[in-house]
């Protein structure tokens, strides 16, 4: 009797292991490296790996931390990454020297970079200079000849340029300071310059200690799309593993897009303790949330539509590029390459569709 209850419980564990063991045929998951900063972007594809939707997906991302949209640019060449979340301004630099594809949009920062001045600063006394942009603050009088802190070839030097153009004003007129952004809030805090450029969440740092937004893009017209950007060699050589990634990013868009947000802010502010290793009030992080535009896959398909002439998309990119080209950072012929846009492609998100991508 014990004899045949011993080989019964064998015969039920040899069972229950057979079934919990991986199938001997099942494809090992796929490692992919991926770029990113501490910021919203980052958070729809954070919250597919919290959730194992990678793995569902035959992959296993890796999240690499990065300070600023050039300094992942920087290690490409080394094939630290193959697709990344980037600020508009990288990605142009990109496309021209590194070779890389614009393949979905992660949200358009437009009102989550700001220029800021203190309180008692001329420049916040004068607002309306300009009547087309009548909630932009100073003046070519108050601003001339002003330091400012900002991180360079970025989003925020952006911003920073447009605000100088509405006054009628260039780079010339002032002196930048670069600095990377942690370091630039910390400067301006400690009474250096006359204005600040930050980026999300930064710029909410910012506000909450009294400090007055002078411009950001959205109120000088201008937006500013945060882009997924892929290693175009990579891409090309493996199409199916980037329509899975852009899917899983947009499956973390639509969390954000249907999830009440008293739900979806302690999630939210975990991502900012546990991978940005910030901590944020509720707050901080509903601003952040709002200032931020994200796009669905059909939204994002017709912004990438090329039927009637040039993308939504390649004509945002294409007015970054006139930024650089009168700043002297690229030449006549690479101004043109960016307006050929062969860089911006919508191949990804037809295939995520066809895959039945939320």
């Amino acid at each position: 009797m014990r004899l045949k209850l011993l080989r019964t419980l064998c015969a039920a564990f040899l069972c229950v292991s057979f079934l919990l063991a991986p199938s001997a045929g099942a494809a090992p998951l796929q490692k992919v490296a991926t770029a990113w900063m501490s910021a919203q972007e980052t958070f729809p594809i954070w919250y597919a790996k919290d959730q194992g939707w990678d793995k569902e997906a035959g992959l296993d991302l890796d999240l690499l931390w990065f300070n600023s949209g050039m300094d992942t640019l920087n290690t490409l060449p080394a094939g630290s990454w193959v697709f990344a979340g980037v600020g508009a301004i990288p990605a142009v630099m990109g496309a021209l020297r590194y070779d890389i594809s614009v393949i979905a949009l992660c949200n358009d920062e437009a009102a989550a970079n700001a220029v800021l001045v203190r309180p008692d600063s001329p420049i916040a006394k004068v607002r309306g200079f300009n009547r087309d942009y009548p909630d932009i603050h100073g003046s070519p009088e108050t601003v001339k000849g002003a330091t400012i802190l900002t991180t360079t070839v970025s989003s925020s030097h952006y911003a920073l340029d447009k605000w100088l153009k509405a006054l009628g004003l260039s780079e010339k007129d002032v002196t930048i300071k670069n600095m990377d952004q942690a370091a630039a809030l910390a400067a301006f805090d400690y009474g250096v310059g006359d204005a600040v450029v930050l980026w999300a969440p930064l710029t909410y740092v910012g506000t909450s200690r009294g400090w007055v937004v002078a411009a950001t893009p959205r109120e000088t017209g201008n937006p500013l799309p945060l882009l997924l950007v892929a290693n175009r060699s990579y891409a090309e050589k493996n199409p199916e593993v980037t329509a899975k990634f852009v899917e899983l990013y947009l499956r973390g868009i639509e969390y954000i897009k249907t999830t009440p947000q008293e739900e979806l802010l302690p999630v939210y502010l975990r991502f900012y303790t546990e991978w940005a290793g910030s901590e944020y009030t509720p707050e901080l992080a509903r601003r952040d949330l709002s200032a931020h535009i994200l796009y669905s896959l059909d939204e994002q398909l017709k912004l990438f539509d090329i039927s009637n002439g040039p993308s939504k998309v390649q004509q945002w990119l294409s007015t970054v590029a006139e930024f650089f080209f009168s700043t002297g950072r690229i030449s006549r012929a690479e101004l043109a390459r960016v307006h050929g846009s062969a860089y911006v492609t919508s191949t990804f998100l037809q295939m995520a569709r066809k895959d039945g991508a939320r």
